[in-house]
Parts: C-alpha cells; sequence; structure tokens
C-alpha cells in the first residue's frame, strides 16, 4: 500500500498541477479570442498568434486529460474506487471528454465554414466553466 502521506503530497501536485492547467486553457482562450476578433473584424490575420494556438492546442489537450488520469489514478490507489468522490469525479470526466472533443473538433476547421469553429468556441467555453467548477470542487475536498 501507497504511504499516506505520500498520497497527501501527490494530491497537492495534482491540484497545483490541474490549476496550472486551467490557467494554460484560459491563456489558449485568450489566443483563441484574438484570432476570432480579428478573423470577424476582416483583419489581416495574426499568424503568429495562430501559430501558437495550434501548436499548443495538441499538448494542452494532452496535458488536460493526463491530469484528469492522475487523480482518478489517485484516488483509486488510496481509496480503492473511483467514485469517492462523485461530483469531482464525473466534472473531471466532462472535461476530459470535452477536450477530446475539441481536439477532434480544431481537425474539421477549414476555411471560412463556420460550424465547426462555433463548436470549438462554445466547447471552449463549457471546458473553460467545467475547469472553474472542478477547482471549487477540489479545494473542498482537500480542506
Amino acid at each position: 500500500m501507497i504511504d499516506k502521506q505520500l498520497i497527501a503530497y501527490l494530491r497537492l501536485v495534482h491540484g497545483s498541477y490541474n490549476t496550472l492547467m486551467m490557467v494554460l486553457f484560459i491563456y489558449q482562450a485568450l489566443l483563441g479570442l484574438k484570432i476570432r476578433k480579428q478573423r470577424k473584424a476582416g483583419n489581416q490575420m495574426p499568424f503568429k498568434t495562430i501559430k501558437r494556438h495550434r501548436k499548443m492546442g495538441p499538448i494542452l489537450a494532452l496535458m488536460g486529460v493526463i491530469g484528469f488520469f492522475a487523480g482518478a489514478t489517485l484516488i483509486y490507489l488510496d481509496y480503492g474506487r473511483l467514485l469517492k468522490y462523485p461530483l469531482h469525479f464525473l466534472t473531471g470526466l466532462a472535461i476530459s471528454l470535452s477536450i477530446a472533443t475539441t481536439f477532434f473538433i480544431s481537425k474539421k476547421i477549414k476555411g471560412s465554414d463556420l460550424l465547426w469553429r462555433n463548436l470549438h468556441f462554445r466547447l471552449g467555453i463549457l471546458i473553460l466553466s467545467l475547469y472553474l467548477i472542478q477547482a471549487f470542487l477540489g479545494v473542498g475536498i482537500l480542506f
């Protein structure tokens, strides 16, 4: 069995990691909003911003999902079951599924097709909202 003190430290690492992920997703969203604003205004596209947004997206998507699995693994190792904190688990699962869906939708964005762009935008808002809820739930678990 894993030492309870180690589990306590790993929980803090998990919370810190996912807080960092939330901040990085907010940054990614700001990049996306900058691109969206320029596109809607009909201005020249900010290619450096687009490149950064596209480069960071898959990395953040993977890192976000890893954060969920790390938390699920910690709870399973500590309690032997995943649903010790069902609302936190289900919110994390919803975040992970939303991230994966957003990633796959981003691959379909081409030219001026607004359907995929708008879905990508709306899912991004959902992800950020769920991250805020998740952070609140996580702090409640830690204290």
